[in-house]
């Protein structure tokens, strides 16, 4: 392998790398801190954010921007290894690189179908992961001058030889090591739920200086007329526009728990109202990878009549990646005992869209849109600060 092609190699798996480790750090962020938003979500086409809580984000419960780096980090070394003067490492280090980055490369195509095609978003950090694994493709496939039958027999041969080279096996200890602990210490999607319902549940209220900042921006706050009914009695109304799929929705979901649980019985009025992020139910929406959240949502609505409600909508949002029409209904049935699903799909889904019209009326272009007695909150606050606003809310005159 000659030194440009050696110079090429290592800088395309340095780039990878660098995306993947981003990539990752970005992943874990969205696992662990609800608030956080990606510096790379731009709009509802330009998302990362969006891409790696698809189904597609992960693979075998592994998120897949931690096989990107264990990838990139073995091509490094390999290609580092390229420039040595030991002849098994010039001679073979391109061909090992071509058959990593062989299968690389149809796994980067796959997701790349599967993020341009199915979901229908650009993700900034994927895509530089793309290019980085098409250009080791191209060089490696390039600098290769052995048979690809030939490898096998080469590798059973440069393993002896690597186990009495201490830089390259220390680094390819160090890598497997690495991996091994990243993965079983990354956060997957339930023990980060459970972590921050556990959280949520012990909130303090806030007092002091904090809470006399959200008392003076209350006090300012221009309040909206909602066509909305409350019940007899209700001294707070809290209405809620939100997507089943919709990541922020569900933080939104457990952070208010505790704080209804809380005012239970003091007036305080919690309705629902669906703003699917899905063009079948609302044409405002943009198309995005929330192939159930129409479903999800008309299955709510049959559940109504139930006493059921609180059960499926528990199970749609602890679910809420791997929705399908199949999937809710299924779900309807087990969790609510909704037997005649698709026969009252149709009816169901009328009251859907035309939540999704009244968001449109009222401004709403993004999920959860929550309004505490008329005052639009930002998204998406803890519990302490929702404890506070239903304070002030109830002091309402």
């Amino acid at each position: 392998m000659s030194s440009k092609s050696r110079t090429l190699l290592l800088a395309f798996a340095l780039l990878g790398l660098g995306a993947s480790i981003i990539s990752s750090y970005v992943h874990y962020k969205l696992l662990t801190d609800p608030q956080y938003v990606s510096f790379c979500d731009v709009n509802a086409k330009v998302s990362c954010t969006q891409a790696y809580v698809s189904q597609y984000g992960s693979f075998m419960g592994v998120p897949v921007a931690i096989g990107g780096v264990i990838f990139f980090a073995i091509a490094s070394v390999l290609a580092g290894i390229g420039g040595s003067a030991r002849s098994f490492a010039r001679e073979n280090a391109a061909g090992y690189i071509f058959m990593l980055s062989t299968i690389g490369l149809a796994f980067a195509l796959y997701l790349a179908w599967a993020s341009y095609v199915v979901l229908g978003l650009f993700c900034i950090l994927c895509a530089i992961t793309y290019v980085a694994v098409i250009g080791l493709f191209v060089i490696s496939g390039g600098a290769t001058t052995l048979p690809m039958t030939s490898m096998p027999g080469r590798a059973a041969r440069d393993v002896r030889t690597l186990l009495s080279s201490p830089v390259p096996l220390v680094l390819l200890l160090v890598i497997g090591a690495g991996s091994v602990a990243l993965i079983a210490s990354f956060p997957n999607e339930t023990r980060a739920a459970v972590a921050q319902a556990e959280a949520f549940a012990n909130f303090q209220p806030l007092a002091g200086e904090q809470r006399r900042q959200v008392d003076e921006w209350w006090a300012v706050q221009t309040r909206v007329d909602l066509p909305i009914p409350a019940a007899a009695g209700t001294r707070v109304l809290i209405v809620k526009f939100s997507d089943y799929q919709c990541p922020a929705c569900r933080s939104a979901h457990e952070a208010l728990k505790p704080v209804l649980a809380k005012y239970d019985k003091q007036g305080v009025e919690l309705v629902l109202k669906h703003y699917p992020l899905e063009p079948e139910c609302n044409p405002n929406a943009a198309t995005m990878n929330h192939f159930g959240s129409c479903e999800a949502a008309a299955a709510y609505e049959m559940a109504k009549s139930t006493p059921n409600l609180a059960k499926l909508d528990n199970w749609l949002f602890e679910h809420q990646q791997t929705l399908t029409r199949d999937v809710v209904r299924e779900a309807a049935l087990e969790q609510a005992g909704i037997k005649d699903f698709d026969a009252r799909y149709d009816a169901a889904l009328q009251t859907v869209k035309t939540d999704a019209g009244l968001g449109k009326l009222l401004n709403v272009s993004s999920t959860p849109t929550i309004f505490i007695n008329g005052r639009k909150i930002p998204c998406c606050p803890p519990p302490a600060l929702y404890d506070a606003l239903i304070d002030l809310a109830m002091k309402d005159k």
